[in-house]
């Protein structure tokens, strides 16, 4: 996991799920200025467009995305934890991510767009135990009321701590299979869609939102992912295929079929015996 998702995450603790979107895609952005100012790569005509289309996706985002939080209290999150939708909403991720362990463990089914819901699924519930979290850190401090007195508190923090550390697995697992600038772009689509569905079944973020706020949100998160796809798209890979040297490379040098004799083979035995016979004679000399 980046530190551009961590981020998210603790931005999600304390803003909107919808804050998300726009965070993630400045990452993106920032991640490509860097990498043609420092790095020195070519500047495409892709990387100005996706640009442009990250950044007005990214205005949409933040004009049209609700701007209020609901304060997280204990009763609140018991009583989302029990209410239909989510309880739909959960059964069906359970059932999803049941069916993708399957495939990607029994199956070996080793597809990138699998790996990346799996991180997803996780993600989802990692943002909803962060925000409740958080959410009942903030009001004990407030003196409000002391929330932590609550066992749905503990329950979350253990949530939040191991969906966590399955994300990293799932997503290290993914760095080792595929380039970074394949994950990286439907890891944004995939852990913002879930983000936001989370916050908005679990918090009830858009609730009173306007018809037209939530069309024109949509239509920030459109552009914004395919700017994402556009900065992402052919740049090249930066993991190596082989971290040795060809001999064949190199001036002077040649390759051979063996460098050293098996050792079941005699010339193993007799070049050992040899080496051991001229150690002793160097040892004995004066």
């Amino acid at each position: 996991m980046g530190l551009g998702e961590l981020g998210n995450f603790s931005a999600y603790g304390f803003a909107p799920a919808s804050l998300i979107a726009p965070l993630g895609c400045v990452s993106v952005i920032a991640s490509a200025v860097i990498s043609v100012l420092f790095l020195k790569e070519t500047l495409r005509a892709s990387d100005v467009l996706g640009g442009a289309l990250a950044l007005t996706g990214t205005y949409f985002l933040v004009t049209f995305a609700p701007h209020s939080s609901p304060h997280v209290t204990a009763n609140m999150v018991e009583r989302s934890l029990v209410s239909w939708t989510f309880l739909i909403y959960f059964m069906f991720e359970a059932l999803l991510f049941a069916i993708l362990m399957y495939l990607y463990k029994c199956r070996n089914v080793k597809h990138i767009i699998i790996m990346m819901i799996l991180v997803a699924l996780l993600a989802s519930v990692t943002v909803i135990s962060v925000k409740a979290v958080s959410g009942m850190i903030t009001e004990t401090l407030r003196g409000s009321h002391l929330q932590l007195t609550y066992p749905i508190f503990y329950i979350m923090f253990i949530i939040m701590i191991t969906s966590c550390a399955f994300q990293i697995k799932f997503l290290n697992e993914a760095m080792k299979l595929f380039d970074a600038t394949e994950i990286v772009p439907i890891n944004y689509v995939f852990f913002t869609a879930s983000a936001v569905v989370a916050g908005i079944l679990f918090y009830e973020e858009f609730y009173g939102i306007s018809l037209v706020h939530v069309l024109m949100f949509g239509v920030g998160c459109l552009l914004a992912f395919t700017g994402v796809f556009l900065i992402a798209r052919a740049r090249p890979r930066i993991k190596m295929d082989s971290v040795f040297i060809s001999m064949e490379q190199m001036p002077g040098k040649s390759c051979t079929d063996k460098v050293q004799p098996q050792k079941d083979d005699s010339k193993y035995k007799t070049l050992a015996s040899k080496l051991t016979c001229s150690s002793a004679n160097t040892q004995d000399e004066p």
